[in-house]
């Protein structure tokens, strides 16, 4: 029953794609009859937070020398260490004796998509010149919760080449409304005219 759920929710949200989007779906489904989303929501937020520190544990994960059993053995002192237990680390075990921890980061980025998707969140990700104050922020907000009719999860990213105003991706659509592209735009036309 739950490989049918899992194919089910797979192929209908492009966002859980390819083998990390199979495992995500998986985790998903059992933290969802679980009851225990949030928990592990908090669990791989608290790896991801070892991971981001620590350049060891990254080598670890990306570096294919290392056995499944050296991956295993690592990773479940860490989690041990970390009082990271439960589904979360069951999950990061088992993607460790498959050899597939290189592939960990997206799986917890399309097990969180999924998640926001349960929960009515939206992500969208701005694409600014420089950092927006905070006012400008809320504003964007504002604007994206309006058109998505809902919540929105907000990423911003600082892209100085883009020279001012803004992109933004939400879902499959994107608005380019930055200077650069305008500014480009006017040249092609100028040397078209």
């Amino acid at each position: 029953m739950l490989k049918t759920k899992v194919l089910i929710v797979a192929a209908s949200s492009p966002i859980v794609s390819g083998i990390a989007g199979r495992y995500a779906t998986a985790l998903f489904e059992l933290a969802s009859e679980g009851k225990a989303l949030d928990k592990v929501d908090a669990a791989l937020d608290s790896f991801l937070g070892l991971l981001d520190g620590s350049e060891d544990l990254q080598r670890l994960i990306a570096n294919p020398v290392f056995t499944a059993e050296e991956q295993v053995s690592a990773i479940t002192a860490l989690l041990k260490k970390a009082k990271i237990d439960g589904l979360a680390a069951n999950f990061l075990s088992l993607v460790a004796s498959k050899r597939r921890l290189f592939l960990v980061r997206p799986m917890i980025a399309a097990f969180k998509a999924l998640l926001a998707e349960k929960n009515g969140v939206v992500s969208a990700e701005v694409t600014v010149a420089a950092p927006l104050s905070a006012p400008n922020r809320e504003a964007v907000l504002a604007a994206l919760e309006g058109q998505a009719g809902g919540k929105i999860a907000l990423t911003e990213k600082v892209d100085p080449s883009i020279i001012g105003g803004l992109v933004v991706k939400m879902g499959s659509k994107m608005i380019d409304a930055s200077l650069k592209t305008k500014l480009n735009a006017m040249k092609l036309a100028m040397i078209a005219g």
